[in-house]
């Protein structure tokens, strides 16, 4: 699976679960870590929980799965890393206190648009 074909993926998978407020940030030119950050929020505890299993079960579909995976525990920042994506799924007071989009201000914000394209 191409990276923009997994963005899309992850990207809808968000959408049609009713993830708050969902961000891509491109970061291929800025950093080393991944091609693309992205960041969305979860209305609860189990509601983060629940995009993180939508994100990982549609992309298992396609033999994608995550190099690791933290915070499923405390479930206030799910971190998968998908390798060339990055995703954060945040509680919203946990998304705000790290501000993830403030820290990668340089990074392009890809529009949704330009996303499913």
């Amino acid at each position: 699976m191409q990276t923009r074909e997994k963005l899309k993926a992850i990207y809808k998978v968000l959408d049609e679960k009713l993830a708050k407020d969902i961000k891509v940030l491109n970061i291929e030119k800025i950093s080393s870590v991944a091609d693309y950050f992205v960041i969305a929020s979860g209305s609860s505890l189990r509601q983060v929980t629940a995009l993180e299993d939508a994100v990982n079960d549609e992309l298992a579909k396609y033999g994608e799965n995550p190099r690791s995976v933290e915070g499923k525990v405390s479930a206030t920042w799910i971190l998968m890393d998908y390798g060339d994506i990055v995703v954060n799924i945040f509680e919203p007071d946990v998304r705000q206190t790290y501000n993830l989009e403030r820290l990668w201000v340089d990074a392009k914000v890809e529009d949704m648009e330009t996303v499913q394209a």
